[in-house]
């Protein structure tokens, strides 16, 4: 004989549970193990007969060979039934969801789960099977699931719990009926019970925690006092509600819990009860109500943590902007670090914050020059540090504003925004802006690459860096060599230019040093820096490392932090990178965003998820580096980059910039490559909005090598870009390849030599391939017409019918037959130089 129970006062998921249970050994006997509670008896007076629960009278235990327990494991909860428990010829399986406790019943077969009801356990394992429920059998069922649930809203409810409830529903479940037994009004008893609890109501601050114990008395039994304590909770507004209620001869404790800190269950095991952290209760024999609330708030006071503060969570130290600061500037601050707003401060004191709603309204009315103080709001709400998180979020909403500074004895120490809040509420939340790169191991600051610098750079060059250290540590400055220098030099090659960033003044610094090394010196009116011109034709971009915004730490104002933002303002990690100028420590590495490791892996990344936004332009770079080092684009900055190219950022570039950084890498040998990764990309529509990718791929595979293969026959083009141009064009109509041209601006003579390419090549290419003998001084005189720079298509397309060697002789006949007539005499003549 098999029998299926659960626990004494059985609520519904217990029934539910079993209901669910026989549907998995349907020959057992559903048996109650005593008194239900009073929901569960009002749905039994009508729906017993059609659950078939047996009479407990009638059930003989000596024939009992295997037990189902549903909803607990607790032998002290299952009445008359705890005497199978003990006998080895019955076999125990368990179904529940109740945390462990070292007196549970243990069983053959364990389906234990920490979900928000059992009876999601047993409709899971129905619908694995394939077994048909009716739409009776599906609305007891979801009973079960929405009250232990609390119709999914209780912390403890799971996605299976929701994904049980959506499948009952689909078997037909009732939610009419569902709602009128767990919707029921209160008994009159109950009603009374109510307000002596609320009367009775004692408010206390436990570690912290606002905590509310109520107790009262009733001279007899009645259950309810689940409903009764859930009910105090949304009367009273508070995460942590006891209620201590003195029936007949016993003590009964309920506890409820909405915070982590407090976890009930634990708290009321002191009293021999169970149950889950944020909902448990207990029942004491022999015991006051007085005595138990001493004994509960002695336990509160151990075993409740501390909340979360508003110190724990703050971004710290503050960014912040003056209230001269224009709105253009402060929304570049936003942009840069994803804020949605800012606090403005004037000599450490806050003095108002500004939105992005304030920026948004000064750009709506032309106003980005405008200073902050004009737009920001001056009534600010603040918070101190130790205030609990929950409070900082009941202000938020109270007062509807996206953040709060945190204020300690009248300074700014940090600020706490939405975001924060957020991510206590849900752990994997991410805010808009994210950082993506893994800060440096301390161990990878370590690596000195003196001698790496000493082997990479000209002797003149090196001993303008040592200068440069020397100097500045004397003038009590710091100087460094920074970005794509360093990044080239860690890879194995020489760089073409060096590039010093200055702690300070970098202009004086620079012009001691070319006073003392004898060298030429050009002052840039840019972030107040200057070239040093060196004789091996080397350049040193010498500049001054700013931070762009005002840092607080505790109200003090950071002022060794310029090298870290100016780092942070590279494109990439591997470009963030900088080496110790300074004589006691020349070549030390230094490393904030990992740049290191991701050059040891290949990867180009950005250093936060709003980059492109920021600087549009760096799509066009990640591709070029990648493509240049034979990196891979790393993961999530792909993902960012293919965003940004689908939602159009690249139309925020002004046309000549876009094609400044477009030139500069087609002017390398992998440019082929490079403007094949862009078509896949969905860049090439920017590059070449007039021509298709397809129809020109072919030829642009082999440009490189017809460019070197024209070099062999020395013939060197000074434009290789422009080759590339033609090149990715040449199926055009001619006001197309103009209005490209003037779309980036070319000059008037490089604007002809596109179109007469794209009019000229097709004719060129049939009379180089015309059959039998041809006039090689008719045909030189024709190529004439042609630009130099579309002799590389014009290679690609005669590979096919052999008629390369033809090529070469009528190049030959022209590059090498040269007129005595030079410019030179042309000048004289007075002919005006053309545009190039």
């Amino acid at each position: 004989m098999e029998v299926i129970t659960t626990h004494l006062l059985t609520d519904f998921d217990g029934l539910a549970a079993m209901v669910a249970a026989k549907k998995l050994y349907p020959g057992a006997s559903l048996v109650l193990p005593g008194k239900a509670s009073c929901a569960v008896e009002d749905f039994l007076a009508l729906h017993k007969d059609a659950l078939l629960i047996e009479d407990a009278k009638n059930i003989n235990l000596g024939r009992v060979r295997r037990l189902i327990l549903v909803d607990t494991r607790n032998p002290r909860r299952i009445g008359f039934l705890n005497a199978l428990v003990e006998r080895a010829d019955v076999e125990i399986h368990i179904y529940d969801h109740h945390p462990a406790h070292e007196d549970d019943v243990r069983g053959t077969l364990e389906v234990v789960e920490p979900i928000g009801a059992t009876t999601t356990l047993l409709v899971e394992r129905i619908r694995e099977a394939g077994i048909e429920l009716s739409p009776f059998e599906a609305t007891v069922l979801a009973l079960g699931i929405y009250e232990d649930t609390g119709s999914l809203l209780y912390p403890s409810t799971t996605c299976r719990d929701a994904a049980a409830a959506g499948f009952l529903l689909s078997c037909g479940a009732n939610l009419s009926v569902v709602a009128n037994f767990l919707e029921r009004p209160l008994a009159a008893e109950q009603q009374e019970l109510l307000k002596e609890l609320i009367l009775n109501a004692e408010r206390h601050l436990v570690n912290g925690l606002k905590v509310l114990v109520t107790w009262a008395r009733s001279e007899e039994f009645f259950d309810g006092l689940a409903i009764l304590t859930h009910k105090l909770v949304e009367i009273e507004q508070l995460d942590v509600v006891f209620t201590i209620v003195e029936m007949v001869d016993r003590v009964y404790v309920t506890g409820r819990s909405g915070l982590p800190e407090v976890d009930v269950r634990a708290v009321l095991q002191h009293f021999g009860g169970g149950g889950h952290p944020a909902a448990a209760a207990a029942v004491v024999k022999r015991v006051t109500v007085e005595q138990v609330k001493e004994r509960l708030l002695a336990r509160l006071s151990e075993s409740v943590r501390a909340p979360l503060t508003v110190a724990e969570i703050m971004s710290s130290p503050v960014k912040t902007v003056s209230p001269e600061t224009t709105i253009a500037e402060a929304g570049q601050v936003m942009l840069r670090y994803g804020h949605s707003g800012l606090p403005v401060v004037r000599e450490d004191q806050l003095v108002g914050i500004l939105s992005r709603r304030d920026i948004e309204k000064a750009q709506r009315h032309n106003l980005t020059h405008a200073p902050v103080k004009a737009f920001m709001s001056h009534q600010v709400v603040t918070v101190e540090p130790y205030l609990p998180v929950s409070d900082a979020q009941t202000l938020m909403i109270e007062h509807n504003i996206g953040r709060l500074p945190v204020v300690e004895g009248g300074r700014l120490v940090g600020i706490v925004s939405r975001t924060d809040i957020l991510r206590t509420l849900h752990p994997d939340f991410k805010p808009q802006f994210r950082l993506l790169y893994a800060p440096a191991s301390p161990s990878a600051g370590k690596r000195n690459v003196a001698a790496l610098l000493r082997a990479g750079v000209t002797a003149p060059a090196l001993s303008i860096l040592e200068r440069l250290g020397a100097r500045a540590r004397e003038s009590g400055r710091a100087a460094f060599l920074a970005g794509e220098t360093v990044r080239d030099l860690l890879l194995g090659f020489r760089p073409r230019e060096l590039k010093v960033v200055v702690e300070g003044d970098a202009a004086a610094l620079a012009a001691t040093v070319a006073t003392e090394a004898k060298l030429r010196l050009k002052q840039t009116a840019r972030q107040g820096g200057a070239v040093l011109l060196l004789a091996d034709g080397c350049r040193c971009y010498v500049r001054e490392a700013r931070p762009g915004f005002f840092e607080y730490a505790l109200g003090i104002q950071v002022n060794n932090r310029s090298l870290h933002q100016e780092l942070y303002r590279q494109d990439f990690t591997i470009d963030a990178l900088a080496v110790e100028l300074a004589p006691e420590r020349f070549g030390e590495v230094i490393d904030y965003f990992g740049g290191r490791e991701d050059l040891k892996f290949g990867l180009v990344r950005v250093l936060h998820n709003r980059s492109f936004a920021e600087e549009p332009l760096r799509v066009l770079r990640a591709v070029w580096l990648s493509e240049r080092f034979n990196f891979q684009i790393e993961r999530q900055t792909l993902k960012l980059l293919r965003e940004a190219v689908r939602d159009g950022l690249l139309e925020r570039v002004a046309p000549p910039d876009f094609w400044r950084v477009v030139r500069s890498c087609l002017e390398d040998e992998r440019a082929s490559r490079f403007l094949g990764r862009c078509a896949e990309l969905g860049i090439w529509p920017y590059i070449f909005p007039v021509a298709s990718h397809w129809e020109v791929e072919p030829v642009l595979t082999y440009l490189p090598q017809a460019l070197k293969t024209l070099e062999s026959w020395g013939i060197v083009l000074k434009s290789r870009w422009l080759a590339y141009f033609i090149t990715a064009v040449h199926w055009t109509n001619i006001p197309s390849a103009q209005a490209l041209c003037e779309r980036y601006r070319f000059g008037r003579h490089t604007t002809a030599k596109v179109v007469a390419a794209v009019s000229r090549w097709q004719e060129l290419l049939g009379k180089l391939t015309a059959r039998g003998q041809v006039d090689l001084v008719a045909l030189a005189k024709a190529m004439l017409d042609l630009p130099r720079e579309a002799y590389p298509l014009l290679y690609v397309l005669l590979s096919e019918e052999g008629y390369q060697e033809r090529f070469r002789e009528v190049l030959a006949a022209i590059w090498f037959n040269k007129p005595r007539l030079t410019g030179k005499d042309i000048k004289e003549m007075g002919a005006p130089p053309q545009e190039e």
